[in-house]
């Protein structure tokens, strides 16, 4: 097959249309094009009275070789690369061993769906709950402000990701089509046909809970192993290899590779970890605010008079600032049509994040506005990062109420230093509560200077950004892990023989799709270290 890139056709576009622009682009009559498949489409909307979707397309014609031979070489027309997915290694029959995954994020997923696809029957723990009933104990903080610290927005089957816009795009290299086979999987599970070619894929937290428990359905028909309420208190680590695991309630489970997908909120492992010798450092994240605007002004801004046209849905962005104090301020996790959700998982402290739908229909867009900070900002041992964290969510909950409702401000106010009494024409979506106040101790001074800086330049671009009536609700911490596990070309930790850090937590991952493909990759070397030096 071949492969046509940037294939530019208007909104309004036709099937017949985009035939006709594949038989322009090859030269070729209709009796030579077999068939045709959407690899990517995306949409170019720089001139928002003249949006355009831009296609990739892989196509089937009658004697391609000598139409290759005519055309070459063509900047957009080529061999349609092999995206097959091929298993690196089959467990053997009397393979003993059993490989631990611990978390069920989409890294921890991935990494025990591979593993049990080649046959190793993994065994994966998970502290929190099954999908459902986390769901339903979610739902008790942001209804009734009742917090479950092992069962929460962060902690569960299905990880911090289950609660989120869903989105499956990535900014990583991917020379092996890995994030193609986590599609794949996705699709299987009940995601939409869609996410294999739009370019900016999403599901949605509803979606996602139903494919949740289909992938722990496939694990465990092909042997693997899902263990929930079952938080690892203790790794066992023997001559620099680890031994097996230690359960809260004192179990023990002995394996000689462990794949650690434990996530950025994970403090207490972390600690463990340290305790344990297991080499880390600490690595920069950022801290903000989430900021909530009229999704349809944000519409505007974005596709003027193509605002609200179904095949567009509702419009993001992607903002970047760099303030004269030398902090660097941009969007974060941006949720189209979607609500800003209450995400600790410690009590008496005050987490944000965001959220929407497959439909992405709510009334309001959101995003983290989000200032990047590194180790020397919070100087201390490796563990400092964290300290950081819970200092300033601590303060969120202060300002709150010390109810779990988050403080908020007005953008109008926050510009011009003066606390807040009341909210305006944009009502918050945050659930248990919003509490109009001053945010300006809710964050360091540097902070608070470079999105003051920030949100007049980001009005410059999406004309109405600065609104008055905008609410910041505070605050945002967990947009990555505040430290890196450190791991070598093996992906076995440096100084640990058998642990296998990976996905967010261990600081190698930011997202859905970015995490998976970590799970595979780690998977993969797990699985090869077991036949070479696994247990029979």
């Amino acid at each position: 097959m071949l492969r046509l890139t940037e294939i530019k056709l208007p909104l309004t576009h036709s099937e017949d249309d985009l035939k006709a622009a594949i038989l322009q682009r090859l030269g070729i009559a209709a009796d030579r094009l077999v068939g045709y498949t959407i690899f990517r489409r995306g949409h170019d909307a720089r001139k928002p009275s003249a949006i355009r979707f831009i296609y990739t397309l892989d196509v089937e014609i009658r004697n391609e070789a000598a139409l290759l031979q005519r055309l070459h070489p063509h900047q957009h027309v080529s061999i349609t690369p092999d995206m097959a997915y091929r298993f690196v290694a089959q467990a053997p029959h009397e393979l003993d061993e059993r490989p631990l995954v611990i978390g069920t994020g989409p890294c921890g997923i991935f990494a025990g769906l591979l593993l049990a696809q080649m046959g190793f029957r993994p065994i994966i723990l998970e502290r929190g709950k099954a999908v459902r009933e986390r769901t339903k104990d979610t739902w008790g903080l942001w209804r009734q402000g009742k917090l479950d610290p092992e069962s929460n927005v962060q902690f569960g089957e299905g990880g911090a990701g289950t609660f989120s816009d869903g989105k499956l795009h990535s900014g990583i290299k991917d020379p092996k089509f890995y994030g193609r086979k986590v599609l794949t999987e996705f699709v299987r599970a009940g995601a939409p046909e869609e996410i294999l070619y739009v370019s900016k894929p999403h599901i949605g937290t509803f979606r996602l809970v139903g494919m949740v428990e289909q992938m722990r359905h496939s694990i465990e028909a092909l042997g693997g192993e899902i263990r929930f309420r079952s938080k690892v208190d203790e790794i066992e680590i023997g001559n620099g290899q680890v031994q097996g695991v230690v359960l809260a309630g004192g179990e023990r489970i002995a394996s000689r590779h462990i794949v650690l997908a434990v996530g950025h909120s994970a403090r207490d492992t972390f600690e463990m970890l340290h305790r344990r010798g297991v080499y880390m450092e600490a690595k920069p994240f950022s801290i903000g605010f989430r900021i909530e605007h009229p999704q349809s002004l944000i519409d505007r801004a974005r596709l003027g008079p193509n605002a609200g046209n179904p095949a567009l849905g509702a419009a993001d962005y992607k903002l970047v600032h760099h303030a004269s104090n030398g902090r660097a301020v941009y969007s974060f996790c941006m949720c189209p049509g979607g609500t800003v959700v209450a995400a600790t998982s410690e009590a008496g402290r005050v987490v944000t994040n965001g959220m929407s739908q497959y439909s992405r229909n709510e009334r309001n867009a959101n995003s983290g506005i989000v200032v990047s900070i590194t180790p020397a900002d919070y100087p201390g041992d490796v563990l400092a990062g964290v300290a950081f964290q819970r200092q300033w969510e601590e303060r969120a909950f202060e300002l709150g109420g010390r109810n779990y409702c988050a403080p908020g401000q007005l953008v109008g106010d926050f510009l011009a230093g003066r606390p807040s009494t009341r909210l305006g024409e944009v009502q918050p979506s945050y659930t248990p509560g919003v509490t109009p106040t001053d945010l300006s101790t809710a964050l360091p001074d540097y902070a608070i200077a470079a999105i003051r800086e920030a949100l007049p330049a980001f009005d410059r671009q999406i004309k109405g950004f600065a609104m008055n009536d905008a609410v910041l609700t505070g605050v945002e911490t967990r947009t990555s892990s505040p430290v890196r596990i450190r791991r070598g070309d093996n992906f076995q930790s440096i100084n640990i023989r058998g642990l296998y850090p990976a996905g967010e937590g261990a600081g190698y991952a930011g997202g859905i799709l970015s995490a998976a493909v970590d799970g595979i990759e780690v998977a993969e070397a797990v699985a090869l270290d077991m036949l070479e030096n696994g247990g029979a």
